[in-house]
């Protein structure tokens, strides 16, 4: 685990010298370095210093390398136009170490250090790269919301380490029965996930955001907290047998709520926001019917969406380049200028209905079952999901590719060989990753 820490610190001062592909190709590397390393019998690998993987963090490792190294393919603005690149760089060489070392520590604590520490570098990307003035508010959202829940689950951890003696992930198995306690410690990850109610920071933050930091929210920063439910949950089985209830119903309404919002907004990245929102609703849903399904389902959700959610912002990201506005009133009929983009508008929002053959359709099908099999009145909701994601998906793509061509546009550029790049290696592990599906279920 440590020569990959070292490494990542070894590109520390590359990013001074602003070896922006460089960096890029060492994480694509990396990538393939981690994928030739995989175990197959579900056991932990690359164990040392109270580091270590199995599945669940390795696949979420894969996804923030993988995501991480899109983000500067998406970036080249920043490089052409020596927009403080090499700090760009510097920030996101230490989020991806932070990202690293959460998702890859077997100690509880040290989790809760570098999931509270992921958040500085996310906040700098908002606010130093941000498009409009706005981004100062929509970063405080997303401090503020985190700090909020952070504190409480910090006493929580002390309290637990004084009560079962230990914080490492193995030894989780000491039941506890207070409701004050699974709420402290769960509410951080509910905020981050984030779970309707507490969701208000995602779109604003999303919206402000530039290109990059919307990729490692939606791909990665969510993912945080899917990861820390997934594993708390063991903590909480009997006490979540009896109230998970109010809290799968309160995720799958409020989804169905924020899809009916999805519907009627004016602003691309806004609308992807929101799609956001309603995806990781069925995903914690998932997790707290604690069954196997839904656990697996779940993460099976959580990769889907990190790849089909980080593409539709860089797809909304070209045309913002190109309009110089995210505004579905201006992004009209761009099928008769840039008809190859709309194949790739077509692909991605295919895959966010959940279509096949993308990795969301599989995910669905095991968290309806899941659903399901916990209570069968959750038909009637998830019927509603999942008419309204087609319902708004065809929504964006309808408007933004058909209707009239906005006359402001003066010059325009029809896509780079770059963009189609960074869109096809969004799409193609969305759809292949399927082919393997079985493996992601093995980590339970």
């Amino acid at each position: 685990m440590m020569k990959f820490v070292f490494l990542m610190m070894a590109m520390i001062p590359l990013s001074f010298f602003n070896c922006f592909w460089l960096i890029q190709f060492v994480w694509m590397f990396m990538v393939f370095m981690f994928l030739l390393n995989f175990s197959f019998n579900c056991t932990h690998m690359y164990l040392s210093y109270d580091f270590g993987v199995d599945l669940l963090s390795y696949l979420m490792l894969l996804l923030s390398f993988w995501i991480c190294s899109l983000m500067i393919l998406a970036s080249q603005k920043i490089y052409v136009y020596k927009f403080w690149s090499h700090l760009f760089l510097f920030l996101m060489i230490v989020l991806m170490l932070c990202l690293f070392l959460a998702f890859s520590t077997l100690n509880l604590f040290v989790f809760y250090v570098f999931f509270e520490v992921s958040l500085i570098p996310s906040l700098m990307l908002i606010v130093g790269w941000g498009y409009q003035p706005e981004r100062l508010q929509a970063g405080i959202y997303l401090l503020f919301y985190t700090l909020f829940a952070s504190l409480p689950m910090m006493i929580a951890i002390f309290f637990y380490y004084k009560s079962f003696n230990s914080l490492d992930f193995h030894f989780l198995t000491g039941e506890s029965n207070e409701l004050m306690l699974y709420l402290c410690m769960n509410m951080v990850f509910f905020i981050k996930i984030p779970m309707f109610l507490v969701h208000l920071w995602l779109p604003k933050a999303h919206v402000e955001a530039p290109v990059s930091g919307s990729m490692i929210l939606a791909g990665v920063v969510l993912k945080l907290g899917g990861y820390g439910l997934m594993r708390m949950m063991v903590i909480f089985l009997s006490l979540g047998m009896k109230i998970n209830f109010f809290l799968i119903s309160l995720s799958m309404i409020g989804g169905l709520i924020v899809s009916l919002i999805c519907l009627r907004q004016g602003d691309i990245k806004s609308l992807i926001a929101y799609s956001s929102v309603t995806h990781m609703g069925l995903a914690v849903s998932g997790i707290l019917t604690l069954n196997f399904w839904g656990m697996s389902g779940a993460l099976l959700m959580m990769i889907a969406h990190g790849l089909c959610s980080s593409g539709l912002f860089c797809l909304a990201n070209i045309n913002y380049e190109r309009l110089s506005s995210r505004s579905l009133f201006l992004n009209k009929g761009l099928i008769n200028i840039m008809p190859s983009l709309s194949l790739w508008w077509f692909l991605f929002l295919s895959s966010n209905m959940a279509a096949p053959p993308s990795l969301n359709l599989m995910s669905e099908i095991m968290l309806i079952n899941s659903l399901l099999s916990y209570e069968v009145l959750n038909m009637a909701v998830l019927m509603g999901l999942s008419f309204f994601a087609a319902a708004y998906s065809l929504y964006l793509y309808a408007f933004s590719q058909h209707g009239k061509v906005y006359s402001g546009m003066f010059n325009f550029n029809s896509g780079f060989m770059r963009e189609y790049l960074l869109l096809l290696l969004h799409w193609l592990p969305l759809n292949v990753l399927i082919l393997k599906g079985e493996l992601m279920s093995l980590w339970i």
